[in-house]
């Protein structure tokens, strides 16, 4: 076959296609995203990651690149737009309900490779009121 057709519907990330070193995958809504819900920011030390809005409202924060995470920034995003959060970058997302993203990154994108941080009781309280605006 020429062309390999992939969906995934059900809720939360999955891979969906895998190429050498690329990965495409999936992230629909799921509570563990939904704003009352982050407890964590992660980075990926080897690889961007580009979040593609299908479907629904997804918030983007970002909080730089040091050691520790640093000043929190949101972001809503537009649909079909690709929004590339560069290699090292602390992040997290929420997702409203009936919500998809399209997620591009390394193959290899992997906890391994990706340290994930608690949030102090601050950080969520800032998480919460930009997600509010």
């Amino acid at each position: 076959m020429d062309i390999e057709v992939k969906e995934y519907k059900e809720p939360g990330y999955a891979p969906v296609i895998d190429f050498e070193s690329w990965r495409v995958a999936v992230l629909n809504d799921i509570d563990e995203l939904e704003i009352p819900n982050l407890k964590t920011m992660q980075k990926h030390l080897e690889s961007d990651e580009v979040f593609v809005l299908l479907r629904g409202h997804v918030t983007l924060f970002t909080a730089g690149n040091g050691e520790k995470i640093g000043t929190i920034r949101s972001m809503l995003l537009e649909p079909l737009k690709c929004y590339n959060v560069k290699k090292g970058v602390w992040h997290t997302h929420t997702l409203e309900k009936d919500s998809s993203v399209l997620i591009v990154e390394n193959r290899n994108t992997c906890d391994d490779n990706s340290p994930t941080v608690p949030l102090t009781e601050k950080q969520i309280a800032e998480l919460r009121a930009w997600a509010a605006k």
